[in-house]
């Protein structure tokens, strides 16, 4: 138990700027093992938002509390899936060849695509979540945040699953995760992060899982064409996407319940 535990932090260290033990450090042979639990760290992630939402809520609009909910979400993570998906952006945008698609992804400077692309997704973001928030419970509301954080990550996860990491054009080291696939038991650990919020919710809902599973489809066959595989940014990229995708499948389905 000591030992999940420890993964548990190393994941959290990596995915946000939670403070961890002082004993967690950046041992890349745990950083790959730690994949297990990053769903886990989205049910971490889409708590504090659920949290930040419910408690203003009662003092402020709906709007406004939405947006302190994604601020508090952003600030978590270190807007550290936000970068990735942004970097796809522009490498993919700007890019036309593996190399020249690593090398802008790699580079740390934001171009056109990248920050046209980061307004639209959380303007999307926040555009869905409004008109959920107009639809749900609050209550409802909090656990849809905490299963579109982890479910999402659950289709990042997924990606490394099915494709193979692919080197900087450096040829430097590999990043965490990337050449290590989990094992059954672990893959159970990550499927149960997932799956439990999701129960919390109306059956019906866990539809919204179908076109996350889809775009993901799509988003690692977009990877693998391009560039044979995925690197750290695209993962990012998947988790933002299929946040996204969740909201609006959920949205689609509330006229439904």
């Amino acid at each position: 138990m000591r030992y999940q535990l420890k993964l548990f932090f190393t994941a959290l260290m990596f995915l946000t700027r939670i403070p961890v033990p002082r004993n967690i450090d950046h041992n890349s042979v745990m950083l790959q093992k730690s994949a297990r639990y990053f769903s886990w760290v989205g049910i971490v992630v889409g708590g504090i938002a659920a949290i930040v939402w419910y408690a203003c809520i009662h003092v402020l609009s709906s709007s406004l509390s939405i947006a302190f909910s994604m601020l508090a979400s952003i600030l978590t993570t270190g807007a550290f899936h936000e970068d990735g998906f942004a970097d796809c952006c522009d490498a993919f945008g700007g890019g036309w060849t593996k190399e020249k698609i690593l090398t802008i992804m790699k580079d740390s400077r934001l171009g056109t695509y990248g920050v046209t692309g980061l307004i639209g997704i959380i303007g999307f973001k926040f555009l869905l979540l409004t008109e959920l928030a107009a639809r749900i419970q609050p209550s409802q509301i909090c656990v849809l945040l905490v299963a579109a954080h982890c479910t999402s990550r659950l289709m990042a996860v997924s990606i490394m699953q099915q494709y193979e990491y692919v080197q900087d054009p450096d040829q430097s080291k590999s990043k965490p995760g990337a050449r290590r696939k989990l094992n059954t038991v672990e893959l159970v650990i990550v499927l149960a992060g997932a799956i439990i919020p999701l129960l919390l919710l109306h059956p019906l809902l866990w539809l919204s899982v179908i076109p996350m599973i889809v775009t993901r489809w799509f988003a690692g066959r977009y990877f693998k064409k391009w560039i044979g595989g995925y690197t750290g940014d695209c993962l990012g990229a998947t988790q933002q996407i299929t946040e996204v995708v969740f909201y609006l499948a959920v949205l689609l389905i509330t006229p439904y319940l």
